[in-house]
């Protein structure tokens, strides 16, 4: 079975750097989505509710939760038999530390509802772009998306009810524990599946590669 839970694919090194690049890029911009919406004070992405509720009652720092978060997802991605490469493996790790890296340099708004609102809005569409970035270099999903594909799969429905389904039940999760719910964490919750699935057709990623 290891062998069917494993995307093993080689290019040549030419290839693999190429790849490294842009799924980098796509770490960036999933850290810098994070980040953003933070710093728009309206409450954040469900899965980064779920985070800062771990890291506010922890010694441990927002990127460490999103790592160790990430390390428990791998796990159950593989008990649902989704397919895993180097990319997974990279992102269960880059992503918590460029978010810890990149939160210095993320400005703040101002606390009035017209600046915070398009900030939300902007760290959005970030993630769904991100998202699509890194599926489509095909070196095997992250822990999130993972998940994402895989209830996609099994449940025969579409990406972007997959993922709407499960920031849902997330946000419900991270809320229980204390982590920071507004409007905000609605709206994303809500917009991300489109955002997922418009940036899949935007970059013609085909999620079905992934599986």
């Amino acid at each position: 079975m290891t062998h069917k839970l494993l995307i093993t694919r080689w290019n040549g090194w030419r290839q693999f750097l190429r790849d490294f690049v842009v799924i980098q890029l796509g770490f960036i911009l999933l850290a810098l989505s994070i980040d953003v919406m933070l710093q728009a004070g309206l409450g954040t992405a469900p899965w980064v509710v779920l985070e800062k509720a771990i890291s506010n009652q922890l010694p441990i720092s927002l990127g460490q939760a999103n790592i160790s978060i990430s390390i428990l997802l791998t796990l159950l991605d593989l008990l649902l038999q989704q397919p895993l490469g180097w990319g997974s493996l990279a992102n269960m790790v880059c992503i918590g530390l460029w978010v810890d890296w990149l939160a210095p340099f993320v400005p703040a708004v101002p606390t009035k509802f017209w600046f915070q609102v398009p900030y939300l809005l902007l760290g959005t569409l970030l993630a769904g772009l991100a998202t699509a970035v890194y599926v489509g270099v095909n070196a095997g999903a992250g822990p999130r998306d993972s998940l994402m594909l895989a209830v996609a799969r099994r449940a025969g429905i579409s990406v972007r009810l997959a993922r709407t389904l499960i920031e849902v039940n997330i946000v419900l999760l991270g809320w229980w524990l204390g982590g920071p719910v507004g409007l905000g964490t609605l709206i994303f919750a809500v917009a991300i599946g489109p955002a997922v699935q418009l940036s899949f057709r935007w970059l013609r990623v085909k999620p079905a590669a992934a599986l």
